[in-house]
């Protein structure tokens, strides 16, 4: 049976640490107690949203309705083929847990991906990505309850219409609540080294392993952003924006040195990163919220910043990098 939480501070259940309260919170820690949850009698009428690691939030004020918190726990090896390995997790997974468990047991696919923040319900959620692997490249499929139906169902990868930092979730977020996910890791295995950080460490060998890969993503995130622990943030704030080629000739002429990645399209990824870097931002503050001093994609929490001092930083920055290079950036976590 569920507990009712009542008046629930929610800081510790967010990467940035930002002090609010929720009405009502009950930790989801099966599946069965979703229905059961939703179909309360004393939850009737009020709003409700599904907090996961909270690390791809931003948390603006108190909540008055009911917080679920996901807990669903477990992970097994579920099916194994000549072409991929199958892996489910429950939603409340932390991911990078899942990922060096998967490494740990000799099962090689997700280790681009690892030390991403977060739980396993939210990597579909947001598509997450990181060092040349984007997790609709593993995905399988999910299950989730459908509030609208009031039942559960399987979505294969085209049915969560996946694309860059974003799928069906995100654009119907009070429908769907994902309870487990199904990862597909391909055999054979092959590494994916060619990101510029990893192509430094390894050039082209060819016997890289799936550990040393793992080993590698830790440690150049370790060095390039702030542990949530210790300082508050959400990861990356910003998405690369993604511009017609023909735009970023035009930059790359008034701005050289600029940094682009071609896409199959014929579009041109910008670093964000750079683009906020070169406005002057990186190490700044407006109040408690900055920008860090090593990576200037992220957004921190010096200590006692509100959402609103969060969303104030977002904003001039976004107007700098508009105003600079003609190009809108779009935040990367959801405004809650």
């Amino acid at each position: 049976m569920y507990q009712i939480l009542t008046d629930h501070p929610l800081q510790s259940a967010n990467s940035f640490g930002i002090a609010a309260r929720s009405r009502y919170a009950v930790e989801i820690r099966a599946e069965a107690d979703l229905p059961a949850v939703l179909a309360d009698p004393r939850f009737a009428g009020l709003p409700r949203r599904l907090l996961g690691g909270g690390s791809n939030v931003v948390l603006t004020g108190d909540f008055d309705g009911l917080t679920l918190l996901m807990r669903i726990p477990g992970r097994r090896l579920a099916a194994e083929g000549a072409e991929a390995v199958l892996v489910e997790a429950g939603a409340g997974e932390v991911w990078h847990e899942l990922v060096a468990w998967t490494i740990a047991e000799g099962l090689p696919g997700l280790e681009n991906l690892a030390l991403i923040p977060g739980t396993v319900g939210a990597a579909p959620i947001q598509n997450i990505g990181a060092y040349g692997v984007e997790l609709e490249e593993r995905f399988d499929n999910l299950r989730a309850f459908d509030t609208a139906t009031g039942g559960f169902v399987t979505l294969d990868r085209a049915a969560c219409r996946f694309s860059y930092r974003d799928s069906l979730f995100k654009r119907e977020p009070e429908r769907w609540i994902v309870t487990a996910v199904t990862l597909r890791l391909p055999r054979p295995w092959t590494p994916v080294t060619a990101y510029p950080d990893l192509a430094r460490v390894f050039g082209d060998r060819t016997d890289v392993t799936a550990a040393e890969i793992f080993d590698a993503v830790v440690a150049v995130r370790r060095q390039k952003l702030p542990d949530p622990a210790v300082i508050g943030n959400a990861g990356s704030f910003f998405k690369n924006p993604i511009v017609p080629g023909a735009q970023y000739d035009d930059l790359a002429a008034s701005f050289p040195g600029i940094v682009g990645y071609p896409q199959p399209d014929g579009r041109v990824k910008l670093a964000a990163g750079w683009l906020i870097d070169r406005c002057g931002w990186k190490g700044r503050a407006v109040g408690q919220a900055a920008v860090h001093d090593r990576q200037a994609l992220v957004l921190i929490n010096r200590g006692g910043a509100t959402g609103a001092e969060i969303l104030n930083l977002a904003r001039q920055i976004q107007t700098d990098v508009r105003a600079t290079y003609g190009v809108a950036l779009e935040p990367e976590p959801v405004i809650l």
